[in-house]
């Protein structure tokens, strides 16, 4: 990413994020002097590189407002300052959005017993009990999912629950995050379709 700035180096005139013909001072350059020129040739037409401060927010909860351009005190470079935060996103709708994953990732882990529900109203056959225990864990770690969702008293509670918790070194989960953390399906693995 580049900045052309005024004769005068003193404003920036656009930001260019890629390569492309430019005219500087009536006189046309190919899209090549951003990669085959050095930063002292382009510096002499008014370009220089832009470099970034900050890093982005999780844009799943906050809302950034967009980046600052700002020339550097030696006018060899402008800084791209990212991240600022603007404002939460509405902890209501996150709620909403939360629960109706939950609600998919539930339905998508029951769905590969759906023959064993038609067997049994079609051919009277019996499910499994150990299907019949795991289905009534999904629905009630569904229900803990959405509790805990409904109970998140603000932004950084409900951020909480979507937080793995890891070992000292930060390398093992040792607590997978609430609103992921679902029955183990390894004594039904065999009735799955």
């Amino acid at each position: 990413m580049w900045a052309k700035l005024n004769e005068d180096k003193n404003a920036i005139e656009e930001i260019i994020t890629t390569e492309k013909v430019i005219t500087v001072n009536d006189i046309k350059h190919p899209k090549g002097l951003f990669t085959l020129w050095n930063d002292t040739e382009r510096l002499e037409i008014g370009i220089v590189p832009v470099t970034t401060s900050g890093t982005h927010l999780n844009i799943n909860y906050y809302n950034e407002k967009d980046p600052t351009y700002a020339i550097s005190s030696d006018k060899k470079s402008v800084v791209r300052t990212i991240g600022v935060k603007e404002s939460d996103k509405n902890l209501s709708d996150l709620k909403s959005i939360a629960k109706d994953k939950a609600t998919t990732d539930a339905n998508d882990l029951l769905k590969g017993f759906d023959w064993l529900i038609s067997r049994k109203v079609t051919a009277d056959t019996a499910i499994p009990s150990d299907v019949i225990t795991y289905m009534a864990a999904i629905r009630t770690d569904h229900k803990a999912i959405n509790d805990a969702i409904d109970g998140a008293s603000d932004l950084d509670a409900f951020i909480a629950l979507h937080t793995d918790t890891y070992d000292k070194a930060g390398n093992l989960v040792t607590e997978v995050a609430r609103v992921n953390r679902w029955s183990d399906n390894k004594d039904v693995k065999q009735y799955m379709r």
